[in-house]
């Protein structure tokens, strides 16, 4: 029996099976199981990766925002309009064949945007080219999930269980879970809240599935059977999303304020470039990029070229790094402006966390 076929033969038994107390371990036992299978095929046997040729572009900017759809419903349109890039555009499907690259400038970030080939149905399978499509999109900082409004909503559930079953969990935060193995002992858990589908034997269930019998489980908040597994499996992606739904030139101003009432969407129409600015300050949002700008010692600061920081990457020292990497073997202190201080200028540390639109002069060691 083929991967394809285990996977196919798992989730007709998980929806032949009823969901209640009694059959939690089981199903837990199931989802382990799917999970391993989908590893083989995100990870083949044979090694080399799933990128391919064409698809692998090398990262530069400050973040990386992934076009992921169906085909014909505005991808190239739309980075032709945003990055001024050619896509070959058509009015027939799987017009785009490999990664198009393009690039903007928005309140002083660089930002990469791929237009990547349209998916189908079954692309975490391996069908078409979906695999290395999705493996592109696993390197993104945001990812948009570009929709015809005109066709069903079906298709925006489609996208999510392609990319789920790649391993992208989209606008998530990863399970609040303490997962430790251990050489003896046996499974301890720990919940510090009341959990609605784990419990010890659950637990074990799942671990056994993965050939461990001795670990230390912490549950810091009420989590599900997928989210243990996910946190065992330790290939996760945590990606913001943005749905945007395309062509809203065909439709009524009443249908546009009840899309307007989704989570994560906005509506636009590339083709007319309209509600772009909505597009991009939702986009700067999500990214949770920083501005830092520099200040020179007895010059003004210099806001027309921010430093950009990440979300996870924003002290003092990452922004020396930002600068230049031997800067913070001569560094003694930095003197701050901002929301990130308590007063103006305040000396701090090369740990001092900054905030967006913070300004920072660096003082050397003499």
């Amino acid at each position: 029996m083929s991967t394809l076929e285990k996977i196919a033969a798992i989730e007709a038994e998980m929806a032949r099976t009823q969901r209640n107390k009694a059959t939690m371990g089981h199903l837990g036992l199931l989802k382990a199981r799917l999970a391993k299978l989908r590893r083989e095929l995100i990870t083949p046997k044979g090694g080399g990766g799933v990128a391919g040729e064409g698809f692998d572009v090398a990262k530069t900017g400050d973040a990386r925002i992934g076009f992921v759809g169906f085909p014909s419903v505005g991808k190239s349109t739309l980075i032709c309009n945003l990055a001024g890039v050619y896509s070959e555009v058509a009015a027939y499907e799987f017009t785009t064949l490999t990664t198009v690259p393009g690039v903007i400038r928005y309140k002083g970030a660089k930002i990469q945007m791929l237009d990547l080939p349209g998916i189908i149905e079954g692309a975490k399978d391996g069908k078409g080219r979906g695999r290395q499509v999705i493996a592109v999109a696993r390197t993104c900082s945001l990812i948009y999930i570009v929709l015809d409004v005109l066709k069903p909503l079906v298709h925006k559930r489609l996208i999510e269980k392609e990319l789920e079953g790649f391993g992208i969990r989209l606008n998530k935060k990863p399970p609040n879970i303490t997962f430790r193995k251990k050489e003896k002992g046996g499974i301890a858990l720990q919940t510090l809240v009341q959990q609605s589908e784990l419990d010890l034997e659950t637990v074990k269930t799942i671990l056994s599935e993965y050939r461990i019998h001795n670990a230390d489980v912490v549950l810091k908040s009420d989590v599900t059977c997928d989210d243990f597994v996910d946190v065992i499996e330790g290939n996760r992606v945590y990606i913001p999303c943005i749905y945007v739904l395309n062509k809203i030139d065909q439709i009524s101003i009443e249908e546009l304020d009840i899309i307007y009432k989704i989570p994560h969407t906005v509506p636009i129409s590339a083709h007319h470039k309209w509600n772009f600015d909505d597009l991009l300050e939702l986009t700067w949002e999500y990214l949770k990029l920083v501005r830092i700008y520099t200040k020179p010692k007895g010059q003004l600061p210099d806001y027309g070229s921010p430093v950009i920081l990440g979300e996870d990457r924003k002290t003092v020292e990452d922004f020396c790094d930002k600068l230049h990497r031997t800067i913070i073997k001569e560094f003694k202190y930095a003197l701050v402006w901002g929301s990130s201080v308590k007063h103006f200028p305040q000396k701090v540390g090369k740990d001092h966390v900054l905030n967006d639109e913070d300004v920072v002069q660096i003082v050397k060691k003499i």
